[in-house]
């Protein structure tokens, strides 16, 4: 059994984080403005509601990065009116389409259909590096702790970041903050995806948040080949938390 910790309090969490950004930003960029990609999810809506009360909203920027049309970008745009931040729209498909044809035809068997899922991602991460680096920046990484256990991330895409606010949060945690930093039921209840696949993400894992959240945080957990399936993912993808490891000589 895991130990247990204190009751959470969505309010006091809350504080407490937006004290933490005001801290991390005096210390690693004072005057600086939080760039932080938006996708409409609970979770960039979230770490970007907790920036705009950390900073203001005059200090955070929001990226919008289409791959062509996005269905669901009207989820984005909301989260933006609602807080009233600055937010440009850089439509990645040309460069995707550029990258993934020169690839393939330096490539005999072509790009693996993980390579192309992945590719998004790490040009997005591109995307809000030279947005930051233009604009006196500190990338946000939008990450949630449930997302991190499995490897449910794109190495050097959604993974990195300046700064990550929400990595030590649970999705059910993240939901809660959300509500207590006042943000619309849609934009906290949106059915999270990668965007990337078409899939949502408990189809991608073949479990739900829910059952995930409980076995992190009480190692309670009735079905056992779902245990060993996080237990595995866990194991496997935790290099992506890691130091890149490195030669001593």
């Amino acid at each position: 059994m895991k130990e247990k910790r204190k009751t959470f309090c969505a309010q006091e969490v809350k504080d407490r984080c937006v004290a933490w950004i005001r801290d991390f930003f005096d210390k690693n960029g004072r005057g600086c403005n939080c760039v932080i990609g938006i996708s409409g999810g609970k979770d960039s809506s979230v770490a970007a509601a907790l920036c705009v009360e950390a900073l203001g909203r005059e200090r955070v920027i929001g990226v919008l990065m289409p791959n062509g049309e996005q269905s669901d970008i009207d989820m984005a745009k909301k989260l933006v009116a609602f807080l009233g931040i600055e937010a440009v729209t850089v439509n990645i498909a040309p460069v995707v389409h550029a990258l993934t044809q020169g690839v393939e035809s330096v490539l005999s068997q072509g790009m693996s259909g993980q390579a192309a899922v992945n590719l998004p991602a790490r040009l997005r991460m591109a995307v809000l590096y030279a947005v930051s680096q233009s604009r006196n920046g500190r990338v946000a990484n939008t990450c949630n702790l449930s997302e991190d256990w499995v490897g449910y991330s794109t190495r050097y895409g959604d993974s990195v970041g300046d700064f990550s606010p929400l990595s030590d949060l649970t999705v059910g945690e993240v939901k809660l903050v959300g509500r207590a930093a006042g943000l619309p039921e849609d934009l906290i209840e949106k059915v999270p995806s990668d965007g990337l696949c078409g899939k949502s993400d408990e189809d991608n894992l073949g479990f739900s948040y829910e059952v995930l959240d409980r076995y992190i945080r009480t190692g309670e957990i009735e079905d056992e080949t779902v245990r060993e399936k996080i237990d595995r993912l866990h194991e496997k993808n935790r290099f992506k938390l890691e130091l890149m490891p490195k030669f001593i000589w």
